[in-house]
């Protein structure tokens, strides 16, 4: 199979868009995942997957700590941003919560430190122990076939 067929079929499961955070050396520093997802209630874990190329790689190693951002409809210019999609921003709204950079206005800003890491392919899975989560209200982005889109809630008939 070709990368692009490949890359096309995982195109078609449509996601939430998320921003992991971190700390390093004093830096924060943001990249647009769509790769996360819940692993366990007890104990709390989430997973990320993140390219072994990305910069992003070192700096969670090196701070043992991120969050990830949940962003809403009204944040897509962000997710553009650390995707490296879009002009540069003069400021991103962060904020320190519990010591890790979170996007203000996020759905969900969940904090985590590294429990675990597995090299997967060309990919790193970050197993995060939650330690703490931020909500507030508003719609989903979403991503799906290459496209952001917005959250509809379906009719029933």
């Amino acid at each position: 199979m070709e990368s692009r067929a490949f890359r096309d079929a995982m195109g078609r499961f449509a996601t939430g868009v998320t921003v992991i955070t971190t700390k390093a050396n004093k830096e924060v520093h943001g990249m647009t995942a769509n790769a996360f997802m819940s692993v366990s209630l007890d104990p709390k874990l989430i997973t990320v997957s993140i390219d072994n190329r990305a910069n992003m790689l070192k700096k969670i190693n090196c701070s043992g700590k991120f969050a990830v951002n949940v962003l809403s409809d009204l944040q897509q210019d962000i997710s553009m941003h650390f995707a490296g999609q879009a002009k540069k921003y003069d400021e991103i709204p962060f904020a320190m919560f519990h010591n890790v950079p979170i996007i203000q206005g996020s759905l969900a800003s969940v904090v985590c430190e590294v429990d675990r890491t597995y090299v997967v392919g060309d990919h790193t899975l970050f197993i995060g122990s939650v330690v703490d989560a931020l909500l507030t209200e508003g719609n989903p982005l979403t991503f799906y076939d290459g496209k952001y889109r917005k959250y509809q809630p379906a009719e029933y008939v």
